[in-house]
């Protein structure tokens, strides 16, 4: 574990180094405010499972919505004995991407809610998908491909990913379109994902560059807003396509990241540590059972009792003593100065931690 991990360490120390802060286009660093999608939500059911549906005993909503839909088809069965195995209740998700004309096709998302064990080779009926004003935008139906694979015998059962979700490519059809009017509008603001004032200074500079005039306003740190007008463009979609492939240089804060549960640490190359002794060490505690067997001897009066032997000792390791890392400038030079103690990645994190809280670590720390 402690080669892999300095051997990762190694990696980042020669690959980032290497490589530059790189431009980026515009339409991936910010969002253009109103063009967003919309969530959507039903409630449907899936047919056709190989008996790895819904026990309807468990899961009553599926057997009076199965009900429900047969009704409605001209099939009564009210008063019936109908508890087939092959059917499954869901909710049904996707998201209507901005500017959906009726007609078009979206995927969508399927989850049992029941205790089915698989969706498996199921098909989805036809489900209408409401928006959060209650109002019906599109309507989903089709096979469903799922999302892992589960088989059984009669002493054992396995299950490789998650066989009772799936989706449904292009499985639902939007009826409904949202009222949204790009070319009505005379100011865009653009929204930064990651909100920095020198990244929206940046973004400002570039647009005003590519239009040579005063077109583009910082409002703060996640906030540029666009003059539609003064960009003397036909209409409000042509400034856009102008200005979403601008290459910007994004500022990137200075972080570390550990992920406690897999022992991973991330450094950004920004990072920098000031100049800081540490010194590691670890106590090992030892406990010993060796339980031993007294028998009482052959004529006397006595019963056989186990009589308990445990040794236990702690030993404290002298670890590596105080090693100095400097405050140089560079990712790698960080890297080697951990590495000199010579730690596994657990204690790395501690180490990282109090390096923190002594005000030697110059970055966001961040624990997941």
């Amino acid at each position: 574990m402690i080669k892999k991990f300095f051997h990762a360490l190694w990696f980042l120390a020669v690959v980032l180094p290497s490589v530059s802060v790189s431009e980026v286009r515009l339409k991936d660093l910010v969002e253009f405010d109103g063009v967003r999608g919309n969530d959507l939500i039903g409630y449907g059911l899936i047919v056709g499972l190989n008996g790895t549906g819904d026990g309807l005993r468990n899961s009553p909503f599926t057997e009076e919505m199965m009900s429900s839909i047969l009704e409605r088809l001209g099939v009564n069965v009210s008063g019936e004995d109908f508890r087939p195995k092959n059917v499954a209740a869901v909710l049904v998700t996707s998201v209507l991407p901005p500017f959906a004309r009726a007609g078009a096709q979206i995927d969508v998302t399927v989850a049992a809610i029941g205790d089915a064990k698989s969706l498996l080779g199921g098909t989805l009926v036809m489900t209408p998908l409401n928006g959060a004003d209650g109002e019906i935008y599109a309507v989903a139906q089709g096979s469903v491909i799922a999302g892992g694979l589960a088989a059984e015998g009669d002493a054992a059962r396995v299950v490789h990913g998650v066989p009772t979700s799936g989706i449904v490519p292009s499985g639902a059809r939007v009826e409904r379109e949202i009222g949204f009017e790009l070319s009505d509008l005379t100011r865009l603001r653009l929204a930064l994902r990651t909100p920095d004032f020198t990244t929206a200074e940046r973004i400002e500079k570039s647009i005003n560059t590519q239009f040579r005039r005063p077109v583009a306003t910082m409002l703060d740190a996640g906030t540029v807003e666009l003059d539609i007008i003064a960009a003397g463009a036909r209409s409000t979609a042509h400034v856009l396509s102008r200005i979403e492939n601008i290459l910007v240089e994004p500022e990137r804060r200075a972080r570390v990241i550990v992920d406690q549960r897999s022992g991973t640490i991330v450094m950004g190359e920004d990072v920098r540590i000031s100049r800081v002794a540490v010194a590691q060490g670890n106590l090992t505690l030892t406990i010993e059972e060796a339980p031993e067997v007294v028998q009482p001897n052959p004529f006397a009066a006595g019963d056989t009792v186990v009589v308990p032997r445990t040794r236990a000792a702690i030993q404290n390791e002298s670890g590596n003593g105080l090693a100095m890392i400097s405050g140089e400038t560079s990712l790698s030079q960080v890297i080697a100065g951990l590495n000199a103690l010579g730690i596994a990645p657990g204690d790395m994190i501690d180490i990282l931690k109090s390096i923190k809280s002594a005000g030697a670590l110059h970055a966001e720390f961040v624990v997941q």
